[in-house]
C-alpha cells in the first residue's frame, strides 16, 4: 500500500471515528454495580435490543474502519510486539514502518537491552521504561 493511500484510509477513518457514536451499556445508571462497559442487551423486552430510536446505538459492522487500516497505530505503523532483541531484528529486517511495544513479561535488564538496540536501529517504542535509563 503506497503512503498517499494510506493517508487516505487515515483520513476517511478519523471522518468516521467522528461520525461512531459512544456504545453505552444501556442500565449503566440504574444499578451502582452494573458494569459501564458495552454489554449486548439481551432481555426480551430490551428497547435498546430493538433498536428503538431514542435508545442508544448497537456496535455493528457499519462502523468498522477500512481492512487495510485496521489495527495500525495512529501514527501509520504496524504494531509489534517484542520479547527479546532477535524479535526486535526480524521486525526491523520485514522493511515496513513499525512500532515497538515491549511485552510486559520482559524484565528491566533486556528491557534496557532492547530499548538501546531499537535506538541504534531507529524504531520507535510505544512503552518506554519510565525514566528513560
Amino acid at each position: 500500500m503506497s503512503e498517499e493511500a494510506a493517508k487516505e484510509l487515515k483520513s476517511l477513518r478519523d471522518r468516521l471515528r467522528k461520525k461512531k457514536p459512544r456504545f453505552l451499556n444501556l442500565a449503566r445508571w440504574w444499578h451502582k454495580g452494573s458494569v459501564k462497559s458495552w454489554r449486548r442487551p439481551r432481555g426480551i423486552d430490551n428497547k435498546q435490543r430493538l433498536k428503538l430510536k431514542s435508545r442508544p446505538k448497537h456496535p455493528t459492522v457499519g462502523y468498522r474502519s477500512p481492512e487495510e487500516i485496521r489495527g495500525l497505530h495512529p501514527s501509520g505503523r504496524r504494531p509489534v510486539i517484542v520479547h527479546n532483541v532477535r524479535d526486535l531484528e526480524e521486525a526491523a529486517a520485514s522493511g515496513e514502518p513499525v512500532i515497538v511495544y515491549i511485552a510486559s513479561s520482559v524484565g528491566r535488564k533486556k528491557r534496557v537491552e532492547i530499548e538501546s538496540r531499537a535506538r541504534e536501529l531507529n524504531l520507535p517504542i510505544a512503552n518506554p521504561m519510565p525514566g528513560g535509563e
